[in-house]
């Protein structure tokens, strides 16, 4: 991703004409910021990086001063590159950019705007309300197992439980350690500054809850109400479903629906838990890896939800949808679609037994989708979670 990444936005950041605010969305630690850095090394031009991910609050008041020093550089130097870290911690920032933006292209003022963020709703929120025709969004997924090899050396099984932060890899020879690093420095810091500080949370308490139910039933089924009644809290699935939203904006937790023709049915289906790293299923749990490896059903569980993972990234990047499917006994794990491609995928792990009618009844009832076993005597799990996920589209 940070290679591909930083091509990317080395090639629109020279374009010889300024046309578009370039745009970095996605979770906390994959990268964003080291290919940002790299980028700038790479461009050919004057340039400032600045980062609003302080402990002090920063205003338009401080926006408006260090575009004002970018401006100053772009006009004694030809052009300049600034480069804004965490801008959704800036109250007010699109109305500002926009503004800002706005007076540079009137005015011919050679600056080139790159910006970087973290929570995903709350970019997307900003750029299509204020911000509509004047920027590219680039999405930055989590690390795959392909990236997690390059870098360290892992193979899947690691991959499978540790998942994809590159900044916590050095640690999981010691685990605790490494169980810390994830909860403490990627799943707080998330919570707390990207999502409870930036959006209506009224019970901060039932949100962090929630979470952590959520990471434990990764891969599984389980119906908002029932977590109502587990979390003993007064509240309604309304809430549930709007902390999930956050969630899944931050790149942390999503609640797939299941695949249906009918969008209503989708909606008002049981959510199907999907963490975007695997990372967060087994940092939350603390069982250690030795343990997980040899449970054949938790190691099973575990299996599903790194493939879940994989698929959710891929999908998320390039604009597709997962989904699960079930109709009485028959179940299908995912359901990957696309503006003209459908594809069913079944992940044989080694948990269940047996055969598996779901991709033979899916396929009966929506005759253009494409079976997929991933696992035992289907495409082998490492090959699976090396692939890219449009390649199979």
């Amino acid at each position: 991703m940070e290679r591909a990444l930083v091509a990317q936005l080395t090639r629109r950041l020279s374009e010889p004409r300024r046309r578009f605010i370039q745009v970095v969305a996605g979770p906390r630690q994959v990268g964003k910021t080291t290919a940002t850095r790299q980028t700038l090394a790479k461009l050919k031009l004057p340039s400032r990086f600045i980062s609003a991910d302080e402990p002090t609050l920063h205003d338009a008041t401080w926006l408006n001063q260090q575009w004002e020093l970018a401006r100053l550089t772009a006009r004694t130097e030809g052009a300049c590159v600034l480069a804004i870290d965490e801008i959704q911690k800036v109250p007010n920032w699109p109305e500002t950019i926009k503004r800002l933006w706005d007076e540079d292209t009137a005015a011919g003022t050679p600056i080139r705007l790159l910006l970087l963020g973290s929570a995903q709703l709350l970019i997307q929120r900003g750029l299509t309300e204020s911000l509509a025709g004047r920027f590219e969004l680039f999405r930055a997924p989590h690390w795959s197992l392909a990236e997690m090899t390059e870098a360290f050396g892992w193979n899947w099984e690691q991959f499978a439980f540790f998942g994809g932060y590159p900044g916590a890899a050095e640690l999981i020879t010691d685990e605790s350690r490494w169980r810390d690093y994830v909860r403490n420095s990627l799943v707080e810091t998330t919570l707390s500054r990207d999502i409870v500080l930036q959006s209506s949370i009224h019970k901060p308490a039932l949100l962090r809850r929630l979470f952590e139910i959520g990471c434990a039933y990764s891969g599984m089924e389980l119906s908002l109400t029932k977590i109502l009644g587990q979390l003993q809290d007064v509240g309604n699935t309304v809430t549930l479903a709007h902390y999930l939203d956050l969630f899944n904006a931050a790149g942390l937790l999503a609640g797939l629906q299941k695949y249906a023709a009918d969008l209503a049915r989708r909606r008002n289906s049981v959510p199907k838990f999907q963490v975007f790293n695997n990372a967060l299923a087994t940092a939350i749990a603390g069982r250690p890896f030795p343990l997980v490896r040899h449970d054949p059903e938790a190691w099973g569980r575990l299996v599903e939800s790194a493939v879940g993972a994989h698929l959710i990234n891929g999908a998320t990047e390039h604009g597709l949808q997962l989904h699960y499917w079930r109709n009485g006994n028959d179940e299908v794990d995912f359901v990957l679609s696309g503006p003209d491609r459908l594809i069913a995928i079944e992940v044989k792990s080694g948990r269940r037994k047996g055969a598996l009618p779901g991709l033979a009844a899916f396929t009966q009832r929506f005759p253009a989708a494409r079976p997929l076993l991933v696992g035992a005597d289907g495409i082998p799990l490492d090959r699976f979670l090396r692939t890219p996920v449009t390649r199979w589209m």
